[in-house]
């Protein structure tokens, strides 16, 4: 099942969930930068939001306030924005990123030399037998 699209704000609250695991929405705001910190119902609705879109659970209640838990990993939403990211592209311009990560000094040889052997496996698994 595809994941629902994210915003920032949203993968900026799921970071929070990811670093400290269940927590509630005021725990959710603290993690913000003071200086640039959203109101508490703003984070509440985005909160909200993450349960509707399948991206939170609530795992408990204590009191009057609920305790969520990240239910998609990082590396799952990772995945889902460099999906986005080459469908806005098209169809064999993953050249076009490599390209750009390569020239912005992104990207090592290392870092070259795994994505080959990744390649391999995948032409291997995908040759025919």
């Amino acid at each position: 099942m595809r994941q629902p699209r994210l915003t920032k704000l949203e993968l900026q609250a799921l970071e929070a969930f990811w670093q400290k695991g269940p927590c509630s929405v005021r725990e959710v705001q603290e993690t913000f930068p003071e200086r640039s910190r959203p109101a508490y119902t703003t984070v509440q609705t985005v909160v909200y939001r993450l349960e509707r879109k399948k991206v939170l659970r609530c795992v408990k209640r204590i009191s009057n306030a609920n305790i969520f838990e990240a239910a998609i990993s990082r590396k799952d939403a990772q995945r889902r924005l460099l999906d986005d990211l080459l469908a806005l592209f098209g169809a064999g311009r993953g050249k076009l990123i490599m390209a750009h990560l390569v020239e912005a000094g992104e990207v090592t040889l290392d870092d070259v030399k795994e994505a080959e052997k990744a390649l391999r496996k995948t032409s291997r698994r995908d040759a025919p037998q």
